[in-house]
Formats: C-alpha cells, sequence, structure tokens
C-alpha cells in the first residue's frame, strides 16, 4: 500500500467523523483510490481499509462511548442507517455509531464488490444493506 491509498483512507475516516463526507462519497474516493473494503471496529475504536491483495492500513477511531448493547436489535440498526441515508437534519456520523452500539451492532464492513455492508452483533447477529451502484 503507498503512502497516497493510506492518506486516502485517513482522508475518509475524518471526513466521516468530521461530516464533510457523505458514505456514498467515501465508498467513491475509496473505490477509486483501489480498496476492496473497509472495517469499522466499535470495540476496538479502528477502521481496517483494506486492499484486493491483502494489504491493510488499520486507523483509529474515535471512540464510540456508548455501550455496545448485548443484543442486536435489526429494526433499530436498520432505523439508524434509513437515517442516515436520508441525511436527516442534526444527523452526525458520531451519532450514528453511538445508535449502532446502543441497537447491538459491534461493528460493521463494507464490501465494494460485493455491494453490501453487513452490520454484526457482539454474538455475531448480522444485519445485511446492500449498497446502491
Amino acid at each position: 500500500m503507498d503512502d497516497f491509498q493510506k492518506s486516502v483512507a485517513k482522508t475518509c475516516l475524518d471526513g466521516a467523523e468530521g461530516n464533510s463526507l457523505t458514505f456514498p462519497q467515501i465508498v467513491e474516493t475509496l473505490m477509486r483510490a483501489g480498496f476492496e473494503s473497509y472495517l469499522i471496529d466499535f470495540r476496538r475504536s479502528v477502521a481496517i481499509y483494506y486492499l484486493p491483495d491483502g494489504q491493510s492500513v488499520e486507523l483509529p477511531t474515535q471512540q464510540v462511548r456508548t455501550a455496545i448493547a448485548p443484543g442486536f436489535d435489526a429494526a433499530s440498526m436498520q432505523a439508524a442507517i434509513r437515517e442516515a441515508q436520508q441525511l436527516v437534519p442534526g444527523y452526525t456520523y458520531a451519532g450514528f455509531c453511538q445508535r449502532a452500539a446502543a441497537a447491538g451492532c459491534a461493528g460493521y464492513i463494507v464490501s465494494f464488490p460485493g455491494r453490501r455492508a453487513l452490520y454484526f452483533g457482539r454474538s455475531a447477529e448480522v444485519h445485511v444493506e446492500h449498497v446502491p451502484a
């Protein structure tokens, strides 16, 4: 992985956390830089960005201050995702992360070739969102 790709990953993470980039903008930017997927781990406060050849870069994320609920509530997770998709007034990525944790989401992985995001709970419950082309 070259320095440019590392910089792109950092820019996308900063853009999400600073609410200056939307999810579609982040996906497009990462794909153009050659990334295949990324993982957000709320328990460890890290983001990992993956290239198709297996190389990755790990970056620290802002800590989610909401405890991750022991059970996974798919309906609440879906509601948080819909708010993000619609960019409802007052939406922030930090708020999304708090709602996700309260819904029992321990993290999520976004696959560009798979065109989906997989949100997972502490005991491996999942909610799959298809990412539009």
